[in-house]
């Protein structure tokens, strides 16, 4: 198996490219809290906010590989997933976590063998309401991403494209 190129290397042999499909996510915004530095897979994705009951329902079940990429509204009032949770993704076989909100559990989650990318932290537990959505289509940054999509994130930054990416 290929190891997969880096976010920057389909950058550069894609950067003529203006048609959007694509999606670039600067990395400025972005930190990985997890204990693995990249992650690639297909996309499930899962809307919810301030409430993480789909996204425990989500990493609770098999993860075939796949990244799970969480729209909570870039809220900062609740952390949409901790220790707990991480350590049931990456037992349960998800390649990692894009969190667009808010984590906790810092220590726990280093612990984890998978990339974990988040706006930031706080130890503000959520209220399970049983809200949420799961495997529809979302929008981060202004940019559409829809499930069975691939995603590639590394140091660099966050990209989504129709079809594997490598």
């Amino acid at each position: 198996m290929n190891p997969l190129p880096s976010t920057c290397d389909l950058c550069d042999a894609r950067k003529a490219d203006s048609s959007g499909v694509l999606r670039v996510f600067a990395g400025s915004g972005w930190r990985n809290y997890g204990g693995a530095e990249r992650m690639a897979g297909p996309i499930s994705t899962v809307r919810c906010l301030d409430d993480n009951s789909q996204v425990k329902a989500a990493v609770e079940g098999p993860g075939e590989g796949r990244v799970l990429v969480v729209d909570g509204a870039a809220s900062l009032r609740r952390a949409l997933l901790g220790g707990n949770l991480a350590a049931a993704a990456a037992r349960n076989g998800w390649a990692g976590l894009w969190i667009h909100g808010a984590v906790r559990d810092l220590a726990e989650l280093r612990a984890v063998p998978i990339a974990i990318w988040a706006l930031g932290h706080l130890p503000m537990p959520c209220d399970r309401k049983g809200q949420g959505e799961r495997d529809v289509a979302i929008w981060i940054e202004g940019q559409p991403i829809r499930p069975g999509e691939w995603l590639l994130a590394d140091a660099d930054g966050l990209l989504v494209h129709p079809t594997p990416l490598g």
